[in-house]
Protein backbone atom coordinates (compact mmCIF):
# COMPACT_ATOMS: atom_id res chain seq x y z
CA UNK A 1 0.00 0.00 0.00
CA UNK A 2 1.14 3.47 -1.20
CA UNK A 3 2.18 5.84 1.81
CA UNK A 4 0.33 9.42 1.66
CA UNK A 5 2.46 12.13 2.34
CA UNK A 6 0.37 14.90 2.23
CA UNK A 7 -2.93 15.06 3.69
CA UNK A 8 -5.55 17.93 3.08
CA UNK A 9 -8.11 19.62 5.37
CA UNK A 10 -9.57 22.43 3.56
CA UNK A 11 -11.90 23.37 6.25
CA UNK A 12 -15.02 25.36 4.43
CA UNK A 13 -13.35 25.25 0.87
CA UNK A 14 -13.74 21.95 0.18
CA UNK A 15 -15.85 22.10 -2.51
CA UNK A 16 -13.65 25.28 -3.70
CA UNK A 17 -10.51 22.92 -3.84
CA UNK A 18 -12.23 19.85 -5.23
CA UNK A 19 -13.29 22.14 -8.37
CA UNK A 20 -9.61 23.22 -8.48
CA UNK A 21 -8.50 19.45 -8.68
CA UNK A 22 -10.65 18.76 -11.44
CA UNK A 23 -9.83 21.59 -13.22
CA UNK A 24 -6.09 21.13 -13.78
CA UNK A 25 -7.50 17.34 -15.37
CA UNK A 26 -9.52 19.04 -17.20
CA UNK A 27 -6.79 21.31 -18.21
CA UNK A 28 -4.82 18.53 -19.00
CA UNK A 29 -1.80 20.50 -17.19
CA UNK A 30 -0.16 17.69 -16.04
CA UNK A 31 0.77 17.01 -19.66
CA UNK A 32 0.91 20.68 -20.21
CA UNK A 33 3.89 21.36 -17.99
CA UNK A 34 5.87 18.42 -19.32
CA UNK A 35 5.52 19.44 -22.78
CA UNK A 36 6.73 22.85 -21.74
CA UNK A 37 3.34 25.15 -22.67
CA UNK A 38 4.21 28.25 -22.02
CA UNK A 39 0.16 28.78 -22.67
CA UNK A 40 -0.17 27.57 -19.51
CA UNK A 41 0.66 30.80 -18.01
CA UNK A 42 0.77 33.62 -20.63
CA UNK A 43 0.00 34.01 -24.74
CA UNK A 44 3.81 34.68 -24.83
CA UNK A 45 6.11 32.36 -24.82
CA UNK A 46 8.99 35.19 -23.21
CA UNK A 47 10.42 34.48 -20.18
CA UNK A 48 8.82 30.87 -19.78
CA UNK A 49 9.99 28.84 -22.42
CA UNK A 50 13.72 29.35 -21.47
CA UNK A 51 13.06 29.15 -17.73
CA UNK A 52 11.62 25.57 -17.47
CA UNK A 53 14.64 23.90 -17.27
CA UNK A 54 14.48 22.72 -13.68
CA UNK A 55 11.88 19.68 -15.08
CA UNK A 56 14.66 17.84 -16.07
CA UNK A 57 17.29 19.18 -13.67
CA UNK A 58 17.24 16.02 -11.29
CA UNK A 59 18.13 13.95 -13.78
CA UNK A 60 20.57 15.37 -15.96
CA UNK A 61 23.30 16.87 -12.69
CA UNK A 62 22.48 12.81 -11.67
CA UNK A 63 24.20 12.02 -14.93
CA UNK A 64 27.13 14.77 -13.98
CA UNK A 65 27.41 13.74 -10.26
CA UNK A 66 30.86 11.72 -10.41
CA UNK A 67 31.93 14.49 -12.90
CA UNK A 68 31.15 16.87 -9.84
CA UNK A 69 33.15 14.78 -7.75
CA UNK A 70 36.16 14.14 -9.55
CA UNK A 71 36.18 18.36 -10.00
CA UNK A 72 36.35 18.88 -6.12
CA UNK A 73 38.44 15.69 -5.50
CA UNK A 74 41.94 17.99 -5.30
CA UNK A 75 40.18 20.25 -2.44
CA UNK A 76 41.11 17.02 0.16
CA UNK A 77 44.37 17.28 -1.04
CA UNK A 78 44.53 20.90 -0.54
CA UNK A 79 43.22 20.54 2.49
CA UNK A 80 40.67 23.41 2.52
CA UNK A 81 38.58 24.23 5.50
CA UNK A 82 36.04 26.80 4.33
CA UNK A 83 34.19 27.28 1.63
CA UNK A 84 32.79 30.97 1.63
CA UNK A 85 29.86 30.96 -1.18
CA UNK A 86 29.09 34.47 -2.37
CA UNK A 87 25.82 33.91 -3.53
CA UNK A 88 22.50 36.29 -3.92
CA UNK A 89 18.58 34.89 -3.78
CA UNK A 90 18.47 31.40 -5.67
CA UNK A 91 22.15 31.11 -5.99
CA UNK A 92 22.55 30.92 -2.40
CA UNK A 93 19.54 29.67 -0.69
CA UNK A 94 19.73 26.12 -1.50
CA UNK A 95 22.94 25.88 -0.99
CA UNK A 96 22.43 27.25 2.55
CA UNK A 97 19.34 25.43 3.28
CA UNK A 98 21.80 21.81 2.60
CA UNK A 99 24.31 23.28 4.82
CA UNK A 100 21.91 23.81 7.82
CA UNK A 101 20.40 20.60 7.14
CA UNK A 102 23.19 17.87 7.10
CA UNK A 103 26.16 19.75 7.74
CA UNK A 104 29.77 19.28 6.91
CA UNK A 105 30.62 16.00 6.80
CA UNK A 106 33.12 14.48 8.47
CA UNK A 107 36.51 15.41 7.10
CA UNK A 108 35.21 18.12 4.80
CA UNK A 109 35.31 21.91 4.88
CA UNK A 110 32.40 23.99 6.66
CA UNK A 111 30.25 26.49 4.35
CA UNK A 112 29.45 29.54 4.58
CA UNK A 113 26.82 31.54 2.63
CA UNK A 114 27.93 35.04 2.34
CA UNK A 115 24.30 37.30 1.04
CA UNK A 116 24.51 40.86 1.93
CA UNK A 117 26.87 43.77 1.44
CA UNK A 118 26.86 44.80 5.43
CA UNK A 119 30.18 45.63 5.88
CA UNK A 120 30.61 44.48 9.32
CA UNK A 121 29.93 40.85 8.51
CA UNK A 122 31.99 40.77 5.25
CA UNK A 123 34.68 42.44 7.12
CA UNK A 124 34.50 39.85 10.16
CA UNK A 125 34.73 36.59 7.39
CA UNK A 126 37.53 38.72 5.75
CA UNK A 127 39.46 38.83 9.14
CA UNK A 128 39.07 35.36 10.07
CA UNK A 129 39.94 33.51 6.94
CA UNK A 130 42.88 31.38 6.64
CA UNK A 131 43.97 32.27 2.71
CA UNK A 132 45.85 28.99 2.42
CA UNK A 133 42.79 26.82 3.51
CA UNK A 134 39.50 29.06 2.41
CA UNK A 135 38.16 28.64 -1.55
CA UNK A 136 35.24 30.56 -2.79
CA UNK A 137 32.08 29.91 -4.61
CA UNK A 138 31.36 32.81 -6.48
CA UNK A 139 27.83 32.07 -7.32
CA UNK A 140 25.79 34.12 -9.95
CA UNK A 141 23.14 33.12 -12.70
CA UNK A 142 24.14 35.84 -15.05
CA UNK A 143 26.92 37.10 -13.68
CA UNK A 144 26.18 41.10 -13.17
CA UNK A 145 24.29 40.82 -9.76
CA UNK A 146 25.91 43.99 -8.39
CA UNK A 147 26.07 42.21 -5.21
CA UNK A 148 28.06 39.61 -6.78
CA UNK A 149 30.23 41.51 -8.48
CA UNK A 150 31.39 43.62 -5.50
CA UNK A 151 31.72 40.92 -3.28
CA UNK A 152 34.01 38.99 -5.88
CA UNK A 153 35.89 41.99 -6.62
CA UNK A 154 36.89 42.63 -2.58
CA UNK A 155 37.37 39.24 -2.46
CA UNK A 156 39.73 38.59 -5.23
CA UNK A 157 41.63 41.64 -4.61
CA UNK A 158 42.15 40.23 -0.98
CA UNK A 159 43.31 37.20 -2.59
CA UNK A 160 45.91 38.53 -5.19
CA UNK A 161 47.91 40.54 -2.41
CA UNK A 162 48.63 37.26 -0.27
CA UNK A 163 48.36 34.66 -3.01
CA UNK A 164 49.77 36.58 -5.81
CA UNK A 165 49.41 34.83 -9.34
CA UNK A 166 47.76 32.06 -7.80
CA UNK A 167 44.71 33.44 -6.55
CA UNK A 168 42.38 32.11 -9.21
CA UNK A 169 43.33 28.80 -7.89
CA UNK A 170 41.12 29.71 -4.77
CA UNK A 171 38.01 30.64 -6.76
CA UNK A 172 35.35 28.37 -7.99
CA UNK A 173 32.59 29.80 -10.26
CA UNK A 174 29.29 28.66 -10.77
CA UNK A 175 27.20 30.33 -13.41
CA UNK A 176 25.25 30.10 -16.47
CA UNK A 177 26.31 28.89 -19.70
CA UNK A 178 27.11 32.20 -21.76
CA UNK A 179 26.86 34.64 -19.43
CA UNK A 180 29.20 37.39 -19.15
CA UNK A 181 31.32 35.94 -15.87
CA UNK A 182 31.72 32.43 -17.31
CA UNK A 183 33.42 34.84 -20.70
CA UNK A 184 36.04 36.63 -17.97
CA UNK A 185 36.77 34.52 -15.35
CA UNK A 186 38.90 32.47 -17.48
CA UNK A 187 42.02 34.31 -17.93
CA UNK A 188 41.73 34.08 -13.83
CA UNK A 189 42.81 30.50 -14.06
CA UNK A 190 40.32 29.40 -11.37
CA UNK A 191 40.09 25.90 -9.77
CA UNK A 192 36.67 25.55 -11.87
CA UNK A 193 34.26 26.58 -13.60
CA UNK A 194 30.73 24.98 -13.05
CA UNK A 195 28.64 25.91 -16.25
CA UNK A 196 25.02 25.81 -15.30
CA UNK A 197 21.65 25.24 -18.14
CA UNK A 198 20.72 28.98 -18.57
CA UNK A 199 16.82 27.85 -19.15
CA UNK A 200 16.71 27.42 -15.01
CA UNK A 201 16.27 30.56 -13.71
CA UNK A 202 17.15 31.10 -10.33
CA UNK A 203 15.07 30.26 -7.85
CA UNK A 204 14.41 27.25 -9.24
CA UNK A 205 18.02 25.68 -9.32
CA UNK A 206 17.89 24.07 -6.05
CA UNK A 207 18.60 21.00 -8.00
CA UNK A 208 20.98 22.10 -10.41
CA UNK A 209 25.20 23.39 -10.39
CA UNK A 210 24.13 26.17 -7.85
CA UNK A 211 22.74 23.81 -5.15
CA UNK A 212 24.18 20.61 -5.57
CA UNK A 213 28.19 21.47 -6.15
CA UNK A 214 27.79 23.06 -2.66
CA UNK A 215 26.28 20.50 -1.39
CA UNK A 216 29.20 17.81 -2.44
CA UNK A 217 31.91 20.18 -1.49
CA UNK A 218 30.75 19.74 1.87
CA UNK A 219 30.04 16.06 1.61
CA UNK A 220 26.20 15.23 1.57
CA UNK A 221 25.39 12.69 -0.57
CA UNK A 222 24.41 14.25 -3.96
CA UNK A 223 22.97 10.66 -5.99
CA UNK A 224 20.68 9.96 -2.86
CA UNK A 225 19.18 13.60 -2.95
CA UNK A 226 18.63 13.84 -6.93
CA UNK A 227 17.44 10.25 -6.77
CA UNK A 228 15.00 11.61 -4.25
CA UNK A 229 14.11 14.40 -6.34
CA UNK A 230 13.79 12.10 -9.31
CA UNK A 231 11.27 10.21 -7.41
CA UNK A 232 9.04 13.19 -6.58
CA UNK A 233 9.12 14.49 -10.56
CA UNK A 234 7.72 11.25 -11.54
CA UNK A 235 4.78 11.61 -8.50
CA UNK A 236 4.77 15.18 -9.26
CA UNK A 237 1.16 15.19 -11.04
CA UNK A 238 -0.46 13.60 -7.51
CA UNK A 239 1.53 15.92 -5.31
CA UNK A 240 2.65 19.11 -6.54
CA UNK A 241 0.30 19.77 -9.01
CA UNK A 242 -2.99 19.15 -6.28
CA UNK A 243 -1.07 21.14 -4.04
CA UNK A 244 -0.71 24.26 -6.35
CA UNK A 245 -4.15 23.58 -7.28
CA UNK A 246 -5.09 23.61 -3.63
CA UNK A 247 -3.19 26.57 -2.51
CA UNK A 248 -3.70 28.58 -6.08
CA UNK A 249 -7.31 28.43 -5.88
CA UNK A 250 -7.58 28.87 -2.02
CA UNK A 251 -5.38 32.24 -2.89
CA UNK A 252 -8.20 33.20 -5.23
CA UNK A 253 -10.62 33.46 -2.10
CA UNK A 254 -8.51 35.56 -0.32
CA UNK A 255 -6.45 32.75 1.32
CA UNK A 256 -3.44 34.02 0.63
CA UNK A 257 -1.10 33.90 3.59
CA UNK A 258 0.31 30.82 3.49
CA UNK A 259 1.46 30.36 7.58
CA UNK A 260 4.50 27.92 7.05
CA UNK A 261 5.71 25.72 9.92
CA UNK A 262 8.79 23.02 9.82
CA UNK A 263 10.80 21.16 12.31
CA UNK A 264 13.67 23.11 13.84
CA UNK A 265 16.30 21.40 11.45
CA UNK A 266 14.29 22.47 8.81
CA UNK A 267 13.65 26.38 9.31
CA UNK A 268 16.46 27.33 6.76
CA UNK A 269 14.00 25.40 3.88
CA UNK A 270 11.30 27.80 5.21
CA UNK A 271 13.81 30.73 3.41
CA UNK A 272 14.01 28.91 0.16
CA UNK A 273 10.23 28.20 0.21
CA UNK A 274 9.32 31.97 0.69
CA UNK A 275 11.62 33.29 -2.34
CA UNK A 276 9.96 30.36 -4.21
CA UNK A 277 6.74 31.05 -3.67
CA UNK A 278 7.04 35.22 -3.32
CA UNK A 279 9.11 35.87 -6.17
CA UNK A 280 6.93 33.69 -8.74
CA UNK A 281 3.13 34.51 -7.51
CA UNK A 282 3.54 38.23 -6.17
CA UNK A 283 2.76 40.52 -9.52
CA UNK A 284 -0.17 41.90 -11.19
CA UNK A 285 -1.68 42.67 -7.66
CA UNK A 286 -2.20 39.30 -6.95
CA UNK A 287 0.54 36.47 -4.65
CA UNK A 288 0.68 34.11 -1.96
CA UNK A 289 2.84 35.64 0.82
CA UNK A 290 4.78 33.20 2.89
CA UNK A 291 4.66 33.53 7.00
CA UNK A 292 7.84 31.84 8.36
CA UNK A 293 8.58 31.50 12.08
CA UNK A 294 5.85 32.71 13.54
CA UNK A 295 4.57 31.11 17.15
CA UNK A 296 1.67 29.11 17.41
CA UNK A 297 -1.35 31.35 18.79
CA UNK A 298 -4.88 30.93 19.83
CA UNK A 299 -7.08 30.77 16.48
CA UNK A 300 -9.28 33.64 17.31
CA UNK A 301 -6.25 35.42 16.80
CA UNK A 302 -6.00 34.87 12.71
CA UNK A 303 -8.19 36.60 10.16
CA UNK A 304 -9.89 34.77 7.26
CA UNK A 305 -6.74 34.82 4.95
CA UNK A 306 -4.88 32.18 6.20
CA UNK A 307 -3.82 28.26 5.13
CA UNK A 308 -1.72 26.71 7.22
CA UNK A 309 1.24 23.66 6.21
CA UNK A 310 2.39 22.04 8.84
CA UNK A 311 5.83 19.52 7.66
CA UNK A 312 6.24 16.64 10.05
CA UNK A 313 8.37 14.47 11.12
CA UNK A 314 6.05 13.06 13.34
CA UNK A 315 2.32 12.01 14.10
CA UNK A 316 -0.21 15.14 12.96
CA UNK A 317 -0.84 17.59 15.31
CA UNK A 318 -4.58 16.64 15.06
CA UNK A 319 -5.72 18.83 18.25
CA UNK A 320 -4.39 22.21 16.46
CA UNK A 321 -5.47 21.11 12.77
CA UNK A 322 -9.02 20.31 14.42
CA UNK A 323 -9.30 23.86 16.27
CA UNK A 324 -7.78 25.43 13.10
CA UNK A 325 -10.39 23.71 10.71
CA UNK A 326 -13.42 24.44 13.49
CA UNK A 327 -12.14 28.12 13.34
CA UNK A 328 -12.59 27.92 9.10
CA UNK A 329 -9.10 27.81 8.25
CA UNK A 330 -7.48 25.37 5.34
CA UNK A 331 -4.53 22.76 6.59
CA UNK A 332 -2.37 20.85 4.24
CA UNK A 333 -0.01 18.51 6.37
CA UNK A 334 3.50 17.02 4.57
CA UNK A 335 5.13 13.82 6.39
CA UNK A 336 8.90 14.41 6.46
CA UNK A 337 10.61 11.00 6.56
CA UNK A 338 14.37 11.88 6.46
CA UNK A 339 16.24 14.73 5.52
CA UNK A 340 16.78 13.47 2.14
CA UNK A 341 13.62 14.08 1.78
CA UNK A 342 14.63 17.96 1.58
CA UNK A 343 15.38 17.47 -2.58
CA UNK A 344 11.41 15.75 -2.85
CA UNK A 345 10.25 19.20 -1.44
CA UNK A 346 12.54 21.39 -3.39
CA UNK A 347 10.64 19.59 -6.70
CA UNK A 348 7.02 19.32 -5.19
CA UNK A 349 7.40 22.80 -4.33
CA UNK A 350 8.49 24.06 -7.38
CA UNK A 351 5.94 22.05 -9.30
CA UNK A 352 3.33 23.41 -7.01
CA UNK A 353 4.57 27.39 -7.22
CA UNK A 354 4.59 26.86 -11.01
CA UNK A 355 0.61 25.50 -10.95
CA UNK A 356 -0.67 27.69 -8.09
CA UNK A 357 0.61 30.78 -10.46
CA UNK A 358 -1.57 29.36 -13.18
CA UNK A 359 -4.92 29.41 -11.09
CA UNK A 360 -3.74 32.79 -10.33
CA UNK A 361 -2.94 34.11 -13.84
CA UNK A 362 0.60 35.12 -13.84
CA UNK A 363 4.33 33.91 -15.03
CA UNK A 364 5.86 32.31 -12.13
CA UNK A 365 9.30 32.48 -13.99
CA UNK A 366 9.77 36.31 -14.41
CA UNK A 367 10.01 38.98 -11.94
CA UNK A 368 9.18 42.11 -13.56
CA UNK A 369 9.22 44.55 -9.99
CA UNK A 370 12.42 43.47 -8.65
CA UNK A 371 13.68 45.95 -11.42
CA UNK A 372 12.34 49.23 -9.73
CA UNK A 373 14.75 48.93 -7.13
CA UNK A 374 17.67 48.26 -8.88
CA UNK A 375 17.31 51.11 -10.62
CA UNK A 376 16.59 53.53 -7.86
CA UNK A 377 19.39 51.43 -6.30
CA UNK A 378 21.95 53.03 -9.62
CA UNK A 379 20.87 56.09 -8.93
CA UNK A 380 21.99 56.39 -5.33
CA UNK A 381 24.82 54.90 -5.88
CA UNK A 382 25.77 57.59 -8.67
CA UNK A 383 25.05 60.42 -6.31
CA UNK A 384 27.26 58.51 -3.22
CA UNK A 385 30.44 58.61 -6.85
CA UNK A 386 29.50 61.56 -6.93
CA UNK A 387 30.34 63.66 -4.27
CA UNK A 388 28.88 66.73 -5.88
CA UNK A 389 25.94 64.89 -6.83
CA UNK A 390 25.54 63.78 -3.38
CA UNK A 391 25.38 67.03 -1.82
CA UNK A 392 22.68 68.45 -5.00
CA UNK A 393 20.68 65.56 -3.96
CA UNK A 394 20.98 65.83 -0.14
CA UNK A 395 19.46 69.32 -0.45
CA UNK A 396 17.09 68.84 -2.66
CA UNK A 397 15.64 65.03 -2.65
CA UNK A 398 16.84 63.77 0.78
CA UNK A 399 13.91 63.21 2.94
CA UNK A 400 14.15 64.82 6.45
CA UNK A 401 13.17 62.39 9.58
CA UNK A 402 9.61 63.40 11.11
CA UNK A 403 10.91 62.41 13.75
CA UNK A 404 14.48 62.99 15.56
CA UNK A 405 15.09 61.43 18.79
CA UNK A 406 18.36 60.70 20.91
CA UNK A 407 16.29 57.45 20.61
CA UNK A 408 16.23 57.36 17.05
CA UNK A 409 14.85 58.64 13.83
CA UNK A 410 11.72 58.40 12.05
CA UNK A 411 11.10 58.66 8.04
CA UNK A 412 7.30 58.64 6.64
CA UNK A 413 4.33 60.11 7.06
CA UNK A 414 3.03 60.65 10.57
CA UNK A 415 2.69 64.04 12.55
CA UNK A 416 3.38 62.09 16.54
CA UNK A 417 6.15 63.13 18.36
CA UNK A 418 7.13 60.15 19.61
CA UNK A 419 8.67 56.88 17.37
CA UNK A 420 6.33 54.24 19.59
CA UNK A 421 3.49 57.00 18.84
CA UNK A 422 4.60 56.92 14.94
CA UNK A 423 5.07 52.95 14.80
CA UNK A 424 1.53 52.86 16.32
CA UNK A 425 -0.33 55.28 14.31
CA UNK A 426 1.59 53.57 11.04
CA UNK A 427 -0.10 50.28 11.86
CA UNK A 428 -3.73 51.73 12.87
CA UNK A 429 -3.96 52.17 8.62
CA UNK A 430 -4.68 48.32 8.91
CA UNK A 431 -7.10 46.71 6.76
CA UNK A 432 -8.34 43.33 5.93
CA UNK A 433 -5.71 41.27 4.44
CA UNK A 434 -2.90 43.20 5.11
CA UNK A 435 0.25 42.25 6.49
CA UNK A 436 3.54 43.59 8.46
CA UNK A 437 6.93 43.17 6.85
CA UNK A 438 9.90 44.46 8.60
CA UNK A 439 13.00 45.20 6.15
CA UNK A 440 15.80 44.59 8.44
CA UNK A 441 19.29 46.79 7.45
CA UNK A 442 20.80 46.43 11.09
CA UNK A 443 23.95 44.04 11.68
CA UNK A 444 22.89 40.53 11.99
CA UNK A 445 23.08 38.95 15.31
CA UNK A 446 21.25 37.09 17.96
CA UNK A 447 20.43 39.46 20.02
CA UNK A 448 19.16 40.98 16.96
CA UNK A 449 17.25 37.97 15.80
CA UNK A 450 15.33 37.91 19.33
CA UNK A 451 14.38 41.79 19.85
CA UNK A 452 12.74 41.43 16.24
CA UNK A 453 11.02 37.85 17.27
CA UNK A 454 9.85 40.14 20.27
CA UNK A 455 8.40 43.12 17.79
CA UNK A 456 6.46 40.56 15.43
CA UNK A 457 5.22 39.21 18.62
CA UNK A 458 4.15 42.30 19.56
CA UNK A 459 2.86 43.47 16.53
CA UNK A 460 1.04 40.17 15.73
CA UNK A 461 -1.09 40.24 19.16
CA UNK A 462 -2.17 43.97 19.21
CA UNK A 463 -2.67 44.07 15.29
CA UNK A 464 -3.63 40.70 14.32
CA UNK A 465 -1.50 41.43 11.99
CA UNK A 466 0.91 38.49 9.62
CA UNK A 467 4.08 40.06 10.21
CA UNK A 468 7.33 38.70 8.28
CA UNK A 469 10.70 39.80 8.10
CA UNK A 470 13.91 39.78 5.95
CA UNK A 471 16.83 40.99 6.15
CA UNK A 472 18.45 43.54 3.19
CA UNK A 473 19.30 43.59 0.74
CA UNK A 474 18.78 39.93 0.79
CA UNK A 475 14.85 40.19 1.09
CA UNK A 476 14.85 41.89 -2.27
CA UNK A 477 16.26 38.55 -3.84
CA UNK A 478 13.24 37.28 -2.36
CA UNK A 479 10.30 38.78 -1.05
CA UNK A 480 11.04 41.97 -2.74
CA UNK A 481 9.33 41.20 -6.00
CA UNK A 482 5.86 40.80 -3.84
CA UNK A 483 6.54 44.16 -1.57
CA UNK A 484 5.65 45.40 -5.03
CA UNK A 485 4.13 43.65 -7.49
CA UNK A 486 1.70 41.71 -5.13
CA UNK A 487 -1.53 43.45 -3.42
CA UNK A 488 -1.37 47.00 -2.18
CA UNK A 489 -1.91 45.33 1.34
CA UNK A 490 1.65 45.57 2.83
CA UNK A 491 2.66 47.83 5.95
CA UNK A 492 6.33 48.28 5.72
CA UNK A 493 8.76 49.00 8.77
CA UNK A 494 12.60 49.37 7.59
CA UNK A 495 14.87 49.20 10.46
CA UNK A 496 18.60 50.70 9.57
CA UNK A 497 21.50 51.88 11.56
CA UNK A 498 24.60 54.14 10.83
CA UNK A 499 27.21 51.57 9.86
CA UNK A 500 30.53 51.70 12.28
CA UNK A 501 32.64 49.86 10.01
CA UNK A 502 32.93 50.82 6.32
CA UNK A 503 34.66 48.38 3.59
CA UNK A 504 35.72 50.24 0.12
CA UNK A 505 34.75 48.14 -3.06
CA UNK A 506 37.40 47.73 -6.08
CA UNK A 507 36.02 49.56 -8.85
CA UNK A 508 38.01 46.48 -11.06
CA UNK A 509 40.17 43.39 -10.60
CA UNK A 510 43.54 43.51 -9.92
CA UNK A 511 42.65 47.69 -9.05
CA UNK A 512 43.32 49.38 -5.47
CA UNK A 513 41.14 52.34 -7.26
CA UNK A 514 37.50 52.65 -5.42
CA UNK A 515 34.52 54.94 -6.17
CA UNK A 516 31.77 53.39 -3.41
CA UNK A 517 32.16 51.19 -0.33
CA UNK A 518 30.30 48.36 0.90
CA UNK A 519 28.51 50.50 3.46
CA UNK A 520 27.27 53.13 0.81
CA UNK A 521 25.95 50.14 -1.34
CA UNK A 522 23.54 48.84 1.37
CA UNK A 523 22.51 52.27 2.42
CA UNK A 524 21.59 52.81 -1.40
CA UNK A 525 19.82 49.43 -1.68
CA UNK A 526 17.65 50.56 1.62
CA UNK A 527 16.94 54.13 -0.26
CA UNK A 528 16.46 52.28 -3.58
CA UNK A 529 13.68 49.75 -2.32
CA UNK A 530 11.94 52.87 -0.38
CA UNK A 531 11.54 55.31 -3.18
CA UNK A 532 10.45 51.89 -5.58
CA UNK A 533 7.84 51.04 -2.76
CA UNK A 534 7.05 54.66 -2.71
CA UNK A 535 6.78 54.85 -6.25
CA UNK A 536 3.86 51.70 -6.07
CA UNK A 537 1.72 53.61 -3.53
CA UNK A 538 2.96 50.98 -0.55
CA UNK A 539 2.96 52.52 3.14
CA UNK A 540 6.32 52.73 4.29
CA UNK A 541 8.15 54.06 7.69
CA UNK A 542 11.41 53.96 8.20
CA UNK A 543 13.08 54.06 11.68
CA UNK A 544 16.54 54.59 12.26
CA UNK A 545 18.11 53.24 15.27
CA UNK A 546 20.62 53.85 17.65
CA UNK A 547 23.73 51.77 17.99
CA UNK A 548 22.19 49.47 20.28
CA UNK A 549 19.58 48.19 17.74
CA UNK A 550 18.13 45.19 19.59
CA UNK A 551 17.36 47.37 23.18
CA UNK A 552 15.94 49.27 20.90
CA UNK A 553 13.52 47.05 19.30
CA UNK A 554 12.91 45.48 22.36
CA UNK A 555 11.89 48.66 24.03
CA UNK A 556 9.87 49.34 20.97
CA UNK A 557 8.06 45.82 21.19
CA UNK A 558 7.27 46.52 25.12
CA UNK A 559 5.35 49.90 24.29
CA UNK A 560 3.27 48.19 22.02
Amino acid sequence: MKETLINYYPGNYHQIVEIAWKKTQQDDVARRIRAKDYKLWSPSPEEIVNRLGWLDAPGQILKKADYIRETIAPLAAKKIKDVILLGMGGSGLAAEVFNKVFGAQTGYPQLTVLDTTNPAIISNIAQKIDWDKTIFIVSSKSGTTMEITSLFHFFYNEARKIKGGGAGEHFIFITDEGSPLAKTVRELSPFHVFLNNPDIGGRYSALSFFGIVPAAIIGIDVNKLLHNAQTAAGAADETGIMLGAALGALACQGRDKLTLYLPWRWKSFGDWLEQLIAESTGKEGKGILPVLDEPEADVSLYENDRVFVFFQNENDNFSRIKDLNAAGHPVVTLKIREDFDLASQMYIWEMATAVAAYFLGVNPFDQPDVEATKIHTRTMIEAYKDKRKEKEKEKENEEKPVIATAEGHVYGDTKEKTISEALNNFLMQKKMGDYTCLQIYLNASAEVDSATAKLRAAIFKKYKLPVTCGYGPRYLHSTGQLHKGGANCGLFIQLTEENLINIPIPDELEKESSSLSFGELLAAQAQGDWQALKEKGRRIIRIHCPNDAAAFLKKLAAAL
